[in-house]
């Protein structure tokens, strides 16, 4: 080697092109603004929730929101109703589909197993509720007696009769082998039309019926039909109302945001559960009375010590941005819960089009 070569200069380093300069510059005074102008823990929280999504099984079997979902009682299969007029049976571990039953001629809103495992009974926007054999499809009873939208159903523990909620402000108890009313329940107005009814459950004991809509929870002799007592004032809606597994106590979300527990022969409210952000959809006790799992209208769902209230798990699996799932607020909507019957799965439905199987 010369020493002319030794003493040639280095080559110039390439300087990066106003290409990549500017749109860099770019990106980072749009980063810098943002994190200025919003709060930095959700901003975290969604790039946590991105990265790491909720560990959970996707149902994706409908067409249109998801509004009901029941476990099977031998906790092998879900059934869940949607919007797309349909209830689909598929089987809890894969999400294999079984059946799809078309029965309705609209948006099917509730449904609920017997507690032998035969039957589904399902209510829809059609009016009408229909009980069908849960592994051939075939009809067993259609129920008319309503005038408007079906959105709450329960069985009797017997399961030989179905209290129905429907819009038209009535909760109607019926035979189900022959579909015969036994007892019309509802609010009769002196002008204005009876406020629609959301809910309906059958106490364990086979007792008592709660009913929720517009106001108070309103509690009823399952045999005489004569009224027993109201529970929770309440200006807004009532949104859904379940018993606990003992029979002691109702539990009841609404459009306060709140999910209030009220012991029913003390007629005293336990403690009310502020954890929610929007309205309270869904809510329900797990089978062994420890817990309860409520759902939001912002796709939140949250479980919580069933004695104290206090908070245990919060599940944003419809409600978060990850790969597969963009949709968020209202339109991730938790529609109904159901826990599995060991109590070590929950099941949400949603808005979203999809339900989700998950554990707290």
């Amino acid at each position: 080697m010369s020493i002319f070569e030794e003493l040639k200069p280095a080559p110039a380093r390439r300087r990066p092109s106003k290409r990549v300069v500017i749109p860099l510059v770019i990106l980072i005074i749009v980063l810098v603004l943002f994190f200025m102008y919003t709060n930095v823990d959700s901003d975290i929280a969604f790039v946590t929730h991105f990265v790491h999504p909720p560990e959970h099984f996707t149902y994706k079997g409908h067409s249109n929101y998801v509004s009901a979902v029941g476990w099977s009682p031998d906790g092998k299969y879900l059934a869940s109703a949607s919007g797309d007029a349909t209830v689909q049976i598929w089987t809890a571990n894969d999400g294999h589909l079984l059946r799809t039953y078309r029965g309705h001629t609209g948006d099917v809103s509730t449904l609920a197993w017997s507690h032998d495992g035969k039957y589904i009974a399902s209510g829809s926007i059609d009016t009408t509720v229909q009980v069908w054999d849960a592994t051939t499809g075939q009809i067993r009873t259609t129920y008319k007696g309503h005038t408007d939208a079906i959105f709450g159903i329960a069985w009797s523990p017997d399961d030989t009769r179905i209290a129905s909620a429907s819009n038209d402000g009535s909760i109607q108890e019926w035979n189900i082998a022959t579909g015969k009313l036994i007892f019309r329940y509802g609010f009769v107005p002196i002008k204005a039309a009876p406020a629609g009814l959301n809910s309906v459950a059958w106490s364990p004991d086979g007792k008592k019926i709660a009913v929720g809509g517009q106001g108070q929870v309103a509690v009823w002799d399952a045999d005489t039909g004569k009224d027993i007592a109201y529970y929770g004032y309440n200006g807004g809606l009532t949104h859904v109302v379940v018993w606990s597994p003992d029979s002691a106590y109702i539990a009841f979300g609404g459009s306060d945001n709140t999910v209030q527990v009220w012991n029913i022969m003390a007629h005293k409210n336990s403690y009310s559960f502020g954890g929610h952000a929007n309205d309270v959809n869904a809510v329900m006790w797990s089978p062994d009375g420890k817990r309860i799992a409520s759902g939001d209208a912002n796709g939140i769902a949250k479980v919580w010590d069933a004695l104290s209230g206090q908070h245990v798990y919060t599940y944003g699996g419809h409600a978060y941005f990850y790969p597969g799932h963009f949709t968020s607020g209202t339109a991730a909507a938790v529609n109904s819960l159901t826990w599995s019957p060991d109590g070590k799965r929950i099941a949400s439905a949603s808005n979203d089009g999809t339900v989700q199987v998950w554990g707290p």
